[in-house]
């Protein structure tokens, strides 16, 4: 993989300071393990020292988008077609305790948990050079899968894609064993300040387990999913809003398309 030139220090006064930091990576992802081919797209993670939020670029491209249509007056959605996004989620860490909030939708509805991931990083001897910096390799366990990364402490932030953190310098590089995600940093730049990405309608906050439970729900019968969350105004079970319920073609035309993408995702980042 070739890196673009990456800035050779960044000192943590800089990274503390009003302006933040964006931290941009190159993703790639295997998300159908029948299908060899990797989907790759690029995803910031923007931060002050203190808390940092990760997220995929076009999610930042079609809020801009939005804001601008909201200001003309003229919805094109021609604009937002090239703009979806195998990254559906948000990420919030809070760096003092390395403690997250992941922020998703399934169905209609939008979700979140708070986490603090489990990963016993372990050091291992052996350093290379990734563009500008000198990286030290560490391993962990993560979601069963059995990651590999790649640290500088010449950017003395405890911090990097994903759920990743901990490491005494900023992650440069992740990818689990089997080479099925991979996060490289290409790039950084100066940003004017650090915000998460713009929020429309509440979150539903539930625990991870639940998430979970959730999700896989969503997964076995998509299409009833969104019809009871459709009929009851949010997640099943949850406070009603009288919204009609589809027609029976609209139904099934809409459970083939959820069955054949929820089927080529089968390769989540985590097993478990």
């Amino acid at each position: 993989m070739k890196f673009l030139k990456l800035l050779a220090f960044i000192s943590m006064p800089f990274l503390m300071a009003q302006q933040g930091t964006r931290f941009i990576y190159q993703v790639s992802m295997t998300l159908d393990s029948t299908n060899a081919e990797k989907k790759t797209e690029l995803a910031y993670l923007d931060s002050d020292g203190k808390k940092s939020f990760f997220y995929a670029e076009n999610t930042l491209k079609r809020d801009s988008i939005m804001d601008r249509m909201r200001t003309t007056r003229n919805f094109d959605r021609t604009q937002m077609q090239n703009l979806r996004s195998n990254i559906n989620f948000t990420i919030e860490k809070d760096l003092s305790n390395q403690s997250l909030v992941y922020k998703s939708r399934i169905g209609r509805d939008q979700y979140s948990y708070n986490e603090i991931p489990s990963l016993s990083w372990k050091i291992l001897p052996e350093t290379v050079k990734i563009g500008d910096f000198k990286t030290q390799k560490a391993e962990t366990t993560f979601g069963g899968r059995t990651w590999y990364a790649w640290f500088t402490p010449e950017i003395p932030l405890q911090d990097g894609p994903y759920k990743f953190s901990g490491l005494p310098g900023l992650i440069v590089k992740v990818q689990d064993s089997k080479g099925d995600y991979s996060f490289d940093l290409m790039q950084t730049k100066k940003i004017a300040d650090v915000q998460q990405p713009q929020v429309r309608g509440q979150f539903i906050n539930l625990s991870k387990n639940k998430y979970m439970d959730m999700e896989k729900k969503f997964q076995k019968d998509p299409a009833s999913f969104i019809s009871v969350q459709r009929n009851s105004g949010g997640a099943p079970g949850g406070p009603g809003g009288n919204r009609p319920g589809m027609d029976p073609k609209q139904m099934q035309e809409m459970q083939k398309r959820m069955e054949a993408e929820i089927k080529s995702r089968n390769n989540p980042i985590e097993l478990k």
